[in-house]
């Protein structure tokens, strides 16, 4: 496996030349005190020149590992050339009409690509938007409307966005929920398939939730289960085998809408075209954004046809949705997945990372989980000996990788999880490198 080096790409090498941050960042940062609300976080306080295939330049010429993929945004890497042509080619005709007044090939292209791809070969439509925010809030405005329908179904550790219904939706309180409520209602919170935590099969946590919704909401009352089918946010649980089936085929049985969000794990990040293709699930309708147009602003309802036209027309719409700009990126990322083969690198990047972790779990029992799919990985950290959760040690290790250069994240929602999230197009080389710079920070923070 090696990284894809376009002409004109930054030298896929990490290289430090200052300590990190660096001091054109800290300058760069403290202008960004004065200015920028406080309330907005940063993982690592370096400023970003340029980056492309698996690394990241900053201001001071320091060239960064990048397992973060912007979130997960820039699995076809930041500056895609497919991408690139295809937005300035864009941007020279015209960057906004707003679809709803006067529409334009683009957004057509993106929703025709969407009825292929998604699972299931059912008549498909979709909506377009702006983030994943505005996506699962429309999902659920949808299977309301299509049901008639209020209450709708969540699980912990879930993470569905920031706006006032996403919050509720979302289970985690500090940071995306701490004194921001009230918040809406008819939300209703059960139990997740976490193999870690729970020890129970995919049948079990799914007869466990699915009797807390027929006890305490009913399912004459439930519009939509709403699950990402592997959770980010949350800490990259993988449910167990068995778990999504049985939610699928008891919304079915029930008339409830099955909403997939797959705004994480969509678009080959797992090793397939979309999470639920793993286990042939079939979702009612599939929530997208992230990697869909290689780091633009874009978003999508895709679902069955009868439902998606169950909405009175004007009842979905936004200014920006399906920008065309951000259309024709979409466009030209899911030609570079497809020309590419990135599922196919996401699944030659888990074979390269998966042994690597492993073998940090066998040598630390710190590391009480390793687990993930594709190019989305995970260690959870721990007290040894238990699951007693170590958010102080990720943190430790996530800044020991960024002074080395290389770009981790945490998740969890005990914050103890460091997850990976490497572009499709690293290459093994740098992927190599990166995880000897975590076998060092390991070997030095628990030697």
């Amino acid at each position: 496996m090696t990284g894809v080096l376009h002409a004109g790409a930054v030298e896929q090498v990490r290289r430090l030349v200052t300590e990190v941050p660096g001091p054109r960042s800290r300058e760069l940062a403290a202008r960004r005190a004065a200015t920028v609300s406080a309330g907005v976080g940063t993982t690592l306080p370096v400023f970003v020149e340029r980056a492309g295939g698996g690394v990241v330049v900053d201001v001071d010429g320091n060239s960064l590992i990048d397992l973060g993929s912007g979130i997960a945004v820039v699995s076809v890497g930041n500056a895609a050339p497919r991408v690139v042509e295809a937005v300035q080619q864009q941007v020279a005709a015209f960057t906004h009409t707003c679809f709803m007044v006067t529409p334009y090939e683009g957004y057509v292209a993106v929703c025709e690509a969407l009825a292929e791809l998604t699972p299931g070969t059912h008549a498909k439509k979709s909506a377009l938007f702006n983030s994943g925010s505005e996506a699962v809030e429309n999902a659920v405005k949808i299977a309301r409307h299509a049901t008639g329908r209020q209450a709708v179904v969540v699980f912990d550790h879930a993470y569905h966005g920031r706006t006032n219904l996403t919050m509720a939706l979302t289970a985690k309180s500090m940071p995306y929920k701490h004194r921001f409520g009230p918040f809406a209602g008819e939300v209703y919170r059960v139990p997740m398939s976490y193999p870690f935590r729970d020890g129970l099969s995919g049948a079990e946590a799914a007869a466990r939730a699915l009797t807390q919704v027929e006890v305490q909401v009913g399912a004459g009352n439930t519009a939509a289960v709403l699950v990402e089918p592997v959770q980010g946010e949350g800490g990259f649980v993988v449910p167990a085998p068995g778990f999504l089936r049985a939610l699928a085929d008891w919304c079915a049985a029930h008339g409830v809408v099955f909403i997939a969000d797959e705004i994480q794990t969509g678009f080959c990040r797992t090793g397939d075209w979309f999470a639920c293709d793993a286990e042939g699930v079939v979702p009612d309708l599939v929530t997208t954004a992230k990697g869909m147009a290689g780091g633009l602003p874009l978003a999508a309802v895709t679902g069955r046809a009868e439902i998606m036209d169950a909405v009175h027309p004007g009842g979905l719409g936004g200014t920006y949705g399906g920008n065309p700009v951000a259309c024709a990126a979409a466009v030209g990322a899911i030609e570079t997945m497809r020309a590419e083969d990135l599922s196919g690198a996401a699944r030659r990047i888990e074979a390269v990372m998966l042994p690597r972790l492993q073998a940090l779990a066998a040598r630390y029992p710190q590391v009480g989980d390793v687990r993930g799919r594709g190019a989305m990985l995970a260690l959870e950290l721990v007290q040894p000996g238990g699951v007693e959760p170590d958010p102080v040690l990720a943190g430790a290790i996530a800044r020991a990788c960024h002074a080395q250069g290389v770009i981790v994240l945490t998740a969890g929602s005990y914050g103890n999880v460091l997850r990976f999230l490497p572009p499709l197009v690293i290459g093994e080389d740098l992927l190599t490198e990166a995880l000897d710079v975590l076998d060092a920070a390991f070997a030095t923070l628990l030697s």
